[in-house]
């Protein structure tokens, strides 16, 4: 019989993050805010599981067909530099 997944509202899960990734072993945790899920804690091997045979977006580039000629410029704007105190 299938262990019920691990249900745990985000301030849960803030408190205990050690029970959830242990928990993440067994199958997936949901983690809500406000009552509805927002995200989901995958323990990595579960993620590479669900994950294998699927082509990642590198691979989808290179093998659409001119997609080397596209010039692409991305600019990073300036406001997001800062520095950072060490005091």
């Amino acid at each position: 019989m299938a262990k019920p997944a691990l249900v745990l509202s985000s301030r849960e899960f803030n408190r205990r993050p050690g029970a959830a990734k242990r928990a993440a072993h067994s199958g997936p945790v949901y983690i809500t805010e406000h009552g509805r899920p927002s995200h989901v804690l995958l323990s990595y091997e579960h993620y590479r599981e669900l994950t294998k045979g699927q082509p990642r977006l590198n691979d989808l580039l290179c093998r659409t067909p001119g997609a080397g000629d596209v010039d692409l410029e991305i600019s990073r704007p300036d406001d997001l530099l800062r520095l950072v105190s060490t005091d």
